[in-house]
């Protein structure tokens, strides 16, 4: 091993066969009970779970309790947890403040499905459609299902065909939109899934990320035939960057000016850096939006909120325009309303304590966590910081880029010329799992349930997982 003098900063040096092996052998002696479990699940289900993000290698903990910041798992091991739910769990695992209003509401005989269009939803629907803006809205039960609708509403109501979306925006697991999101090569372009239809790849058009010489390239070229333009306003698996404002408001420009309907993919940033979604601090209105994660409580629920004149469709009465968006058997599940109603209606009032605090100690994990690697020779950025649109952050993601390189958009987030994704995303993470702290791609977000105590025993662990890397 070269001494750190005469090292780059780079974490390509390390001999990571062997931090990698180091790395599982501590887990698994940690991890003995997860790790039967692990061995007996596979039997039944694939890779031994339902969702990949959660099965990491070499196996993944299961857990027992959450509660907080903290999760506990088979063999008693407790975790400093930042992926908190996909980031949804903005008070914590299981927050009082949720778990009381359902305990009561299933007290008293409601909670569970039923099938009816209950009298709850409508207080959720309007506390939403007063904090967006929108004229109507309807729920679902996944991001997938309403980004799907998205575009099946906006075909129906332009009668065109493609869907621009941006390389490395992640919109759920549905045909309309699997195109350049994390398969690089030469560019995030390819189609990624397969048992698509052949149409579906050719009906998806990519623009790059915060480019907007390619914004009005594309433009150019198919804006009378776009039916939609999905976009996040502060892209999750696309390395956590804001969109700039003078982007998004080039953005609404173009798509009124084209007839384009603009759908603000705001599943991960609404009411994640204000009680409400991130677009309306830029100053930009869409003309649908897909909400999600935070506003479901810890429930499985999601809305699709915008124009009355394209939500309309769904409408039996729409007539040969019609979408089929029935919403699915549970659909506006009564513990998702009552979850959703608790925690939409706590994040308005409490603002002014819960997103300062936050946005705090995200700041001190991105501005902490580089100068820790760099003390042991390794170079590293964390991405999350926010651009002025938003008055603070409370998500980042540690990156590893080669000498020189910068992450600016997420062709570069995926690219191992100019980073390293599986330090981040494999051998990082079970490093700091093995230690107590549980992330997903390379951080993840913090909740009101965080304390400084949990950032500092965090660093801590990031100089213990930086000082092992330097010694491989």
């Amino acid at each position: 091993m070269l001494p750190l003098q005469g090292r780059k900063y780079n974490a390509a040096n390390m001999n990571r066969q062997v931090f990698w092996e180091r790395t599982v052998r501590e887990y698994e002696k940690r991890t003995p009970k997860s790790r039967a479990h692990f061995q007996e699940a596979t039997k039944y289900q694939v890779r031994g779970g339902s969702h990949n993000l959660r099965l990491f290698e070499p196996y993944p903990f299961y857990d027992v309790e959450c509660r907080g910041s903290r999760v506990r798992d088979l063999d008693g091991n407790e975790y400093v947890d930042f992926w908190q739910g996909h980031y949804a769990n903005i008070l914590g695992h299981n927050p009082p403040e949720i778990q009381k209003v359902l305990l009561a509401e299933l007290e008293k005989g409601q909670g569970l499905h039923t099938g009816f269009p209950n009298s709850i939803q409508v207080e959720l629907a309007r506390l939403l459609c007063e904090l967006t803006g929108a004229e109507r809205i309807r729920f679902s039960t996944s991001g997938s299902l309403v980004t799907l609708y998205a575009v099946m509403l906006s075909r129906g109501f332009t009668g065109r065909n493609l869907s621009l979306k941006i390389s490395g925006g992640w919109h759920g697991a549905q045909p309309y939109l699997l195109k350049g999101i994390t398969a690089y090569r030469d560019g995030l372009l390819q189609r990624e899934s397969a048992g698509l239809h052949p149409s579906c790849p050719d009906e998806i058009v990519t623009t790059r990320f915060n480019d907007p010489d390619d914004l009005e390239r594309v433009f150019k070229e198919y804006g009378d035939r776009l039916a939609c333009f999905i976009l996040e306003p502060f892209i999750g698996e696309g390395g956590f960057l804001f969109l700039d404002p003078r982007y998004l408001r080039r953005t609404r420009e173009l798509t009124s000016q084209y007839g384009v309907v603009l759908v603000l993919d705001e599943i991960i940033s609404g009411f994640r850096f204000h009680a409400g979604p991130l677009s309306t601090l830029y100053g930009v209105k869409p003309d649908l939006w897909a909400l999600g994660k935070i506003v479901g409580g810890g429930m499985p629920f999601t809305a699709l909120a915008g124009k009355a004149e394209i939500l309309e469709l769904c409408n039996p009465n729409a007539g040969a325009r019609r979408v089929r968006f029935e919403g699915g058997t549970f659909s506006a599940h009564p513990s998702a309303l009552i979850a959703g109603t608790a925690i939409v209606r706590y994040l308005a009032e409490h603002a002014a304590e819960i997103y300062p605090k936050i946005n705090r100690l995200g700041e001190r994990i991105r501005t902490e966590v580089p100068p820790i690697f760099a003390r042991h020779g390794i170079n590293s950025v964390c991405t999350g910081h926010p651009n002025g649109a938003a008055p603070g952050s409370s998500m980042g993601m540690i990156q590893f880029p080669k000498p020189g390189r910068t992450i600016e958009r997420p062709e570069d987030n995926w690219n191992s010329e100019v980073c390293d994704p599986e330090m981040r995303e494999k051998i990082v993470r079970l490093a700091l799992v093995a230690r107590g702290f549980h992330t997903v791609h390379g951080f993840g977000s913090i909740s009101a349930a965080h304390t400084d105590a949990d950032v500092d025993s965090f660093l801590n662990g990031v100089e213990d997982v930086a000082k092992m890397m330097a010694e491989c």
